[in-house]
């Protein structure tokens, strides 16, 4: 059953149960067990309730707008009020949230009917505190500390307005709900993709561990380093057994094996663990194509050069070694590089279908301000770019995840071996084209140290995190592992673009013999079909102009230099919604958002 018709499912347990509605600062609705059999009396009435669960997921277009909301390694048209001083406060935060988790607290409690054998109830169960574990995970990594709750509660309930559990006490709880899960839920695959398996379960452990793990490691404020080590172990072990279940591999097959993941209609089973599946018979589709192609629509998101310069060269050695790289022109930088690079971004060789027949796609300056146009979730047919029409499944996990969150994990707890390293980075390259330079790196590189992780030492610690970068683009991870790795400072980053040689000369962009874009100052130069023409004057109708060229006439072309953001380290944390604050002061403020 696939994960948007379960979203659709209405929790049937209105018409067996009794709910006695109170409004609290937790939104608990207080439960009357009156009559629950038709529900926990049977599987099917089980199953029919945790169905139920799966709303938790994210929506089917939320992990690729996820990262252009809020990364360091994209460009958008106006900075987030998250980065602007003052612009962000306690009363535009709208995440404290809690219906979801009164409803699976309720189905544990009332899970114990005798008459459904007890496999099956451990089963369900399981699936249960799958998605408690779930639910909680996002609320410590937006809030840190928030109250426990693992019963439902009764009208008048002290636990309404109680304050904030320790986050550490609150992780060590989803920590047993992900073990208990892994151990009890019975599914050990699921053809469609939108069920939670077994793996699954053991895959989203390796995440949440890896993420606390970390967290602890490098955000030292918070007092919890001393069980980094602990949280690490977990996610390499968690990570290691979906690894020796032999039940997934990296999607092989051509120059496209990458970018299949991400544009066909049904998962791609052999890598692909988790999705959100579209369905013509639903009317459930993603807007991927009209996201990323509209001048309107969406956040008009661009991928940073500064980002695209940790793309790999072919052969494994990285592009900014080589000497002038950085005037190199964009028809040429993208050349000969790691192969996952042409198919994220528009560049080469790449086509569209328009009216049936293929048409050459350079990027278009009415839809990117850096060059760097995104193509990773979009279908080549031009007809889905003016709606929510796209049909391709949308992962929300996959094997590649497991692999580098395993690499992380023993790099991290300096255990990673060079076999390690051949299963799952070099495994990773080697995917993407790079047949040469797969061992464990000697030295580290100086361009990720200078432009990202100046503190990190390790070489092939700095090489996981660039292979993180660039595998995980626009699946929704970003922003959280700059948290972890305590980094918000690189979301100030310059918005940087390709490199324009001079003014008013066209650029052939994919290198097909067709000018595509014309940089100019002042008054445009003669038009020539086909040519795009882009004005980096100071100032255009006697407004400051966001769109520059970094050293006037010619260089990177920049956006939005001219709008300051700004990180400050409380932001590693959300505030408690103002609102909610009033409700119940005991809840506190998180540092910072007073």
């Amino acid at each position: 059953m696939y994960i948007q018709l379960k979203k659709q499912i209405l929790i049937l347990l209105l018409g067996f149960t009794a709910l006695v509605a109170c409004k609290k600062n937790l939104d608990q609705l207080p439960q009357d067990t009156a009559t629950n059999a038709a529900i926990f009396g049977s599987v099917d009435g089980m199953k029919l309730y945790t169905n139920s669960f799966y709303n938790i997921l994210p929506d089917i277009s939320t992990p690729y707008k996820t990262d252009c909301d809020l990364s360091d390694y994209g460009a958008r048209n106006a900075v987030s009020d998250f980065l602007r001083s003052g612009a962000y406060t306690s009363r535009q935060e709208t995440g404290w949230k809690w219906n979801d988790l009164r409803n699976i607290n309720y189905f544990i409690a009332n899970c114990n009917n005798p008459a459904v054998p007890q496999a099956a109830r451990e089963n369900y169960v399981g699936l249960a505190r799958f998605f408690r574990a779930w639910f909680y995970f996002e609320k410590v990594k937006r809030y840190g500390d928030v109250p426990w709750i693992s019963k439902p509660l009764a009208v008048g309930d002290s636990a309404l307005y109680s304050g904030r559990t320790p986050r550490a006490q609150v992780m060590d709880s989803v920590m047993a709900d992900l073990n208990y899960a892994c151990e009890h839920i019975s599914t050990a695959d699921d053809a469609t993709r939108s069920t939670i398996t077994k793996w699954v379960a053991y895959g989203y452990k390796s995440r949440v561990c890896l993420f606390e793990g970390t967290f602890r490691k490098y955000q030292k404020d918070f007092g919890l380093s001393g069980s980094a080590e602990l949280w690490l172990q977990s996610a390499s072990d968690a990570a290691k057994k979906v690894m020796d279940s032999a039940k997934l591999s990296l999607n092989q097959g051509g120059d496209l094996a990458y970018r299949n993941l991400f544009i066909s209609n049904s998962p791609v089973t052999s890598e692909i663990m988790l999705a959100d599946v579209s369905s013509s018979s639903l009317a459930k589709f993603n807007d991927a194509n009209w996201y990323f192609t509209s001048a309107t629509y969406g956040v008009r998101f661009s991928f940073t050069r500064t980002f695209i310069n940790t793309y790999l060269t072919i052969n494994g050695t990285p592009f900014t070694d080589i000497a002038g790289h950085d005037t190199i022109t964009f028809a040429n930088e993208v050349k000969n590089r790691d192969k996952r690079l042409q198919q994220t971004i528009r560049m080469g060789d790449y086509k569209r279908v328009n009216s049936g027949a293929p048409v050459a796609a350079p990027p278009v300056f009415s839809y990117t301000y850096t060059g760097y146009q995104p193509i990773k979730w979009c279908l080549d047919d031009t007809y889905n770019d003016n709606g929510t029409t796209n049909t391709n499944s949308i992962s929300l996990m996959r094997y590649a995840e497991i692999l580098l969150n395993y690499a992380e994990a023993q790099a991290e707890l300096g255990k990673l071996s060079a076999g390690d390293w051949t299963k799952t980075i070099a495994a990773l390259r080697t995917r993407a084209g790079i047949s040469a330079n797969l061992g464990l790196p000697a030295a580290a590189d100086t361009y990720l140290q200078q432009n990202y992780y100046p503190e990190i030492a390790d070489a092939a610690l700095l090489e996981i995190r660039r292979e993180r970068g660039i595998e995980l683009a626009l699946e929704g991870f970003r922003y959280a592992d700059l948290v972890r790795w305590k980094h918000g400072d690189l979301l100030t980053k310059q918005w940087n673009g390709l490199y324009v040689p001079e003014l008013n000369k066209p650029m052939d962009l994919n290198g097909d013999g067709v000018l595509d874009v014309c940089f100019y100052k002042g008054t445009a130069p003669t038009a020539v079909p086909g040519v795009t023409y882009v004005n980096v004057s100071e100032t255009v109708g006697g407004v400051t102009n966001p769109q520059r060229l970094s050293n006037d006439t010619y260089g990177e072309l920049h956006w939005l230099d001219n709008v300051p953001r700004e990180w400050k380290d409380y932001k590693y944390l959300y505030p408690v919604p103002y609102n909610e604050y009033q409700l119940n002061p005991k809840l506190g403020q998180n540092p910072g958002w007073n």
